[in-house]
């Protein structure tokens, strides 16, 4: 059976108001974004995102004010903006509920959640101040019932007396958002490079979307199952979207824009120059296609990477 939809259509059928989101990539590298603005054009609200290494399209989110709350490790557009200005500023009026987490920590716990259990026990954070601060409360995690009731456990090794635990609660995602390379209609995808916590947010989330550069037939797919990442069984949703990762790279198929970064770089500078910017290239751009068309295609295309490099030499990132 056919999964494949248009980006209308699998956000308006899997994403829905409070639900947790979690997003695949890594900061400026294979992000979401074409199903992101997707869920911004339909102003779907009050989300919990589940970040990990976050970059500017949770920060339009947040920008977008459809955010209750987020779990990150940290979340910038690396070389053009180190901390997401939109997530700053919220953070600094205290106007988003918020839980930091290093990076290792993110990774083991969205495997857990992938392995279907509850908490992961872990030793990472033990000794920073990462356990000593609590963005969120006991008291204010009880009116939010999509948050765990406490940001961790400490308890002694049942194995090793003497030795403490730090029992992390594993997320429970409603929708994993990736982007791969390759997919077919039957839900199967390949991610070419770096992986990241994509495979284990498909498998711990109850609904999967993924956006793919190339759309191909099951037949072809199944050519080399040894290249594949993820089984259609994992999957609910497949939307074709060339340049769907845009404006982070993908690899082996184009480089990051930094027409797009510098671009917002200044624009999330304040609220106004926000809202302002994602009109422009969100709501005044229905398609993906018309957010395609807004970039321009010979700007696009100059982003294609190089054979033997991987990206593009030369391309002006200032």
């Amino acid at each position: 059976m056919s999964k494949v939809k248009s980006a209308q259509e699998a956000i308006s059928t899997f994403v829905h108001e409070g639900d947790c989101v979690a997003m695949g990539g890594f900061v400026t590298n294979r992000r979401p974004y074409g199903l992101v603005n997707e869920v911004i054009r339909q102003k779907i609200g009050g989300l919990y995102v589940e970040g990990g290494p976050s970059g500017g399209d949770v920060d339009m989110l947040i920008g977008a004010g459809l955010v209750t709350a987020i779990s990150i490790s940290y979340i910038a557009n690396s070389g053009y903006t180190a901390v997401c200005r939109r997530f700053r500023e919220q953070i600094e009026n205290g106007t988003l509920l918020f839980e930091d987490f290093s990076l290792d920590v993110h990774t083991i716990a969205y495997h857990g959640a992938a392995l279907g259990l509850s908490y992961v026990p872990v030793k990472n954070m033990l000794g920073s101040d990462l356990t000593d601060k609590w963005g969120i409360s006991e008291e204010t995690r009880k009116k939010h019932p999509k948050l765990p009731a406490k940001k961790f456990v400490i308890e002694e090794d049942p194995f090793n007396p003497g030795s403490r635990l730090c029992l992390v609660p594993t997320p429970k995602i409603d929708v994993a958002f990736v982007h791969a390379q390759v997919a077919s209609p039957d839900g199967t995808c390949r991610i070419v490079g770096p992986q990241f916590q994509d495979m284990d947010i498909a498998m711990a989330a109850k609904h999967t979307i993924i956006s793919c550069d190339e759309l191909v037939s099951d037949e072809e797919i199944r050519r080399h199952p040894e290249l594949n990442t993820l089984t259609g069984l994992t999957v609910d949703a497949v939307v074709h979207l060339p340049y769907g990762a845009h404006p982070s790279q993908c690899f082996g198929i184009h480089d990051a824009d930094p027409r797009f970064y510098l671009k917002y770089e200044q624009a999330s500078k304040s609220q106004e120059t926000f809202d302002a910017f994602i009109k422009e290239y969100i709501h005044d751009c229905p398609t993906h296609n018309d957010y395609l068309d807004k970039w321009g295609a010979s700007g696009l295309l100059n982003l294609r990477v190089v054979g033997g490099y991987g990206y593009v030499p030369g391309l002006k990132r200032r």
